[in-house]
């Protein structure tokens, strides 16, 4: 393996190349979620493997560690970290796409703003502006969130993720409730954190306004995949993109009998080859 490309990918992440095997100069980076894991995003990444991509999917600064670890990074860390992965693969491969889930689609934005042009196109899953999904507490989220932000509670405050996890696949939603139950050493490398620091959901927050502010700079080639039953981030979510992203080149696809985290629901076979049409007609066009 490449060196500068297996020091991005963390203790979890991983590469799959196919320059030899398919003598093909296209590569994918996928971006996974806030708390979340490179292994949420591996059902997509061998689906486009096999459609002859290259596929790169490294661990954000902090994650798949300790709620410890975490805390003690900021959005820039978790930014950096895709920067420096998508300059190792730009090296290797001629054209590479970008796809990010969740608030790794709003990394994905601010890749594709820095990079212009050399992001040849884009994939933003379940983007997450607006924590208005279904299963978000009103209450909670209106009220007493921005209390504990605004305090020196948010040191000491956590919010612990319940079920259904953002998976509406009932199998999947037990596996995932095993290994949280189990609460062995590599849970979150398997799962991701599911107690999250109000430190860290004040990054995320941050990270939000940040990637609202490139928007109207970001013109890659886009597709924006959400779910019409996504329990954190409603489809108002991808509206937000489509009615303010600068792209000349935009596509929608929306699912559903599926939840937020589209990569490992019900549908991830159809996002995963949506995904792959999308980056090789941009292939096409592009050449």
């Amino acid at each position: 393996m490449d060196p500068s490309i297996e020091n991005c990918l963390g203790n979890t992440g991983y590469y799959f190349d196919h320059t030899n095997a398919y003598t093909s100069d296209d590569a994918v980076l996928l971006i996974h979620g806030l708390t979340g894991t490179p292994a949420e995003m591996k059902p997509i990444a061998k689906r486009l493997e096999k459609q002859g991509f290259s596929v790169m999917c490294p661990a954000l600064a902090g994650h798949c560690g300790s709620i410890a670890s975490l805390k003690k990074t900021r959005w820039q860390d978790w930014y950096n970290g895709i920067a420096m992965a998508f300059e190792a693969l730009k090296a290797r491969h001629q054209r590479v796409y970008v796809a990010g889930l969740s608030m790794g689609a709003l990394m994905a934005l601010l890749l594709a703003k820095e990079k212009g042009e050399q992001v040849s196109g884009l994939c933003l899953l379940s983007t997450t502006f607006f924590y208005d999904g279904w299963n978000m507490p009103h209450l909670r989220r209106k009220l007493l969130l921005p209390i504990v932000l605004n305090t020196p509670l948010k040191h000491v405050i956590y919010w612990t993720e319940k079920s259904p996890y953002g998976i509406k696949c009932e199998r999947t939603r037990a596996m995932v409730h095993a290994v949280l139950e189990k609460r062995d050493a590599q849970a979150t490398e398997k799962v991701g954190i599911f107690r999250t620091s109000a430190l860290t959901i004040l990054e995320s927050n941050r990270l939000i306004e940040a990637a609202k502010k490139v928007l109207h700079q970001v013109q890659s080639p886009t597709l924006i995949v959400h779910s019409t039953e996504d329990d954190t981030a409603s489809v108002n979510n991808a509206h937000y993109v489509a009615q303010r992203i600068a792209s000349r080149d935009v596509e929608q696809f929306f699912v559903d009998d599926t939840y937020h985290v589209l990569t490992l629901d019900k549908r991830r076979v159809d996002v995963a080859n949506r995904m792959a049409k999308f980056f090789k007609q941009c292939t096409t066009h592009y050449a």
